[in-house]
């Protein structure tokens, strides 16, 4: 056998090894879900840290998996950021969050806010595969992996790594622009064979606390409209609610400290159409 050859089937064991790995660790998952987005600017992460939170609430077992490598932002919604990953003889474990959530984020791993994470596609990669196959996420109900917007690298592999995936949930807002990204989003989801559970429409309407009137200041409707026009199920509305920003900035989710406000009672009740969504197969 020529040295090219035995490196070649090195490689390929390396490969199924590595296989095998993810396969025992998301195996102890019993749902795994993808959040994206066509653009950035939704909302999205503050959406994925506030339905994990919903799930968290109800008594399930959750972790998230902040795919974002370049602008990791769970960390910081979640307010443990500093934290760093421990490593023991199974793997690597998570930080623990709000509620026992689980959390796996690259801000874990850099040393100040000012280091840039300049990696190409195979670095990227890699260290998804290292956090799916090397982290010892135990026993979950729900995986959520928070992806970078966008159809590049991450979601690619998130795609091709995770076997089992249920689907993924697309975030936009009621604006035109946002709705023309999600086609795109749909349209990703369909080619490598991903379900498409649903669409969230974020910053919907928002109403004065002082007289009541609501205004639609990204617009109206677009979300339901887009979902109906791609055949996919529209999840919900989550209304505009300045404190959602104030207790992320805060790191704390919002549906914790707000829980009898309308936007925590829009995130309950698309979190029961997601589970209504995927235990239909």
């Amino acid at each position: 056998m020529s040295m090219q050859s035995k490196e070649v089937d090195e490689r390929l064991k390396a490969i199924k090894e590595e296989e095998k790995m993810i396969s025992a660790r998301m195996n102890k998952v019993k749902h795994k879900i993808a959040v994206m987005s066509g653009k950035g600017g939704v909302g999205k992460s503050v959406v994925t840290a506030n339905l994990a939170a919903s799930f968290a609430v109800h008594g399930h077992l959750v972790g998230i998996l902040d795919a974002d490598i370049h602008g990791p932002s769970i960390p910081k919604l979640l307010d443990i950021r500093g934290q760093m990953l421990q490593a023991g003889p199974p793997g690597i474990f998570p930080v623990f969050g709000p509620l026992r959530m689980k959390i796996v984020s690259m801000d874990f791993l850099l040393p100040s806010d000012e280091t840039p994470v300049i990696w190409r596609g195979p670095l990227k990669m890699g260290a998804i595969k290292q956090f799916l196959s090397e982290v010892v996420w135990g026993p979950l109900d729900y995986l959520l992996i928070d992806l970078p917007p966008g159809t590049g690298d991450e979601p690619l592999s998130i795609a091709q790594l995770i076997p089992r995936l249920d689907g993924v949930i697309i975030v936009t807002i009621p604006s035109e622009v946002s709705q023309i990204v999600v086609k795109r989003s749909v349209g990703f989801a369909r080619r490598v064979g991903l379900k498409v559970i649903g669409l969230i429409e974020n910053m919907s309407t928002f109403t004065c606390p002082n007289c009541g009137q609501k205004y639609d200041i990204f617009g109206s409707g677009g979300g339901r409209k887009i979902a109906e026009e791609l055949k996919v199920p529209f999840l919900g509305s989550i209304p505009l609610d300045p404190r959602i920003s104030e207790d992320s900035d805060k790191g704390t989710p919002f549906i914790i400290n707000h829980p009898e406000s309308n936007a925590t009672k829009a995130f309950e009740q698309i979190v029961e159409r997601i589970k209504e969504t995927i235990n239909i197969h």
